[in-house]
């Protein structure tokens, strides 16, 4: 057990092989192991007790990491320390029944519909910006994760132009379908159209980049916060925040909070009621803003 590397690479294998794990969450359980096995430095991991973890984690939060973010490390260096009792004879797990310092709760910023409406009401002039069109308009349209985007192939989408839904794979390798609005339609249409002209010839990713191969995170990133500044936004735009302006709108105009759980694909409710607290923000003002009595008398 003393050989790192070695038990590092049987557990990401075991979480992709047998824990279905995608790439990206596998990457993530890495970085936090790696983390933990440069904290413990020469001691093995065997010898490690509860105060050991208790001052990694301390000296994590002193660094600046959030609450959730060590929250996540623990669980990491949890399941890391299960898999090691499983298959290497390591004789207990000191990170069971510990908790991470708790972060003041910040809700996910949200476009408002007439900012969302602006940004995918964009200019169209080359191939890659019916490509930009189609991929922030299915973004806002359906509420999906940027892997989810990207993961898209072109042969998907003649069930989806037929039946107005996208399938997409999740977290957990689960698979869910969304409804695509009207607008997300035409987009997606214009730029497969246009889409040959950009993309290799053996390439299957419905979007790709400017070397013809499927897009990567980053230039979605970068586009949307390009475009953002194009069409006058001034709050930083990223992928992320179009699936919270989705959520949030479907949310407002439906008061549905199972349906939009559905459609985002979260495991728990719990998860999608942070956007209760923004329908709320939303009902607030409006309320302060019309009822004659919500204003302080001057």
């Amino acid at each position: 057990m003393s050989d790192q590397p070695l038990t590092l690479t049987g557990y990401l294998a075991y979480l992709q092989h047998e824990r279905n794990y995608s790439p990206h969450t596998s990457d993530n359980y890495a970085r936090d192991i790696r983390r933990l096995f440069e904290l413990a430095g020469n001691t093995a991991l065997a010898e490690l007790k509860s105060h050991h973890i208790r001052r990694y984690i301390a000296q994590l939060h002193g660094s600046g990491l959030s609450g959730r973010s060590l929250a996540r490390v623990l669980s990491s260096w949890r399941g890391f320390y299960n898999y090691l009792m499983r298959d290497h004879g390591c004789p207990g797990n000191p990170c069971v029944g510990l908790r991470a310092p708790k972060s003041p709760k910040t809700l996910p910023h949200a476009l408002s519909p007439d900012e969302a409406v602006k940004l995918v009401e964009m200019k169209v002039e080359t191939p890659l910006d019916a490509r930009d069109k189609a991929m922030f308009e299915l973004l806002y349209s359906s509420g999906l994760r940027l892997a989810e985007l990207i993961s898209l192939d072109l042969s998907s989408m003649q069930d989806t132009l037929r039946s107005n839904e996208v399938r997409v794979t999740g977290k957990g390798s689960k698979t869910r379908v969304v409804p695509v609005g009207q607008a997300a339609i035409s987009a997606i249409k214009e730029w497969i159209q246009v889409r040959d002209q950009v993309a290799n010839a053996d390439e299957l990713a419905l979007f790709v980049g400017t070397r013809g191969a499927r897009i990567s995170p980053r230039t979605v990133e970068l586009q949307l916060q390009k475009w953002a500044v194009k069409q006058g936004l001034n709050s930083k735009v990223h992928p992320h925040m179009l699936r919270h302006s989705f959520a949030t709108h479907v949310l407002q105009s439906s008061g549905d909070l199972r349906a939009v759980q559905e459609m985002l694909g979260h495991a728990s409710i719990s998860t999608t009621q942070v956007y209760t607290h923004l329908d709320f923000q939303y009902l607030a003002k409006i309320y302060d803003g019309a009822h004659p009595r919500a204003k302080k008398k001057s």
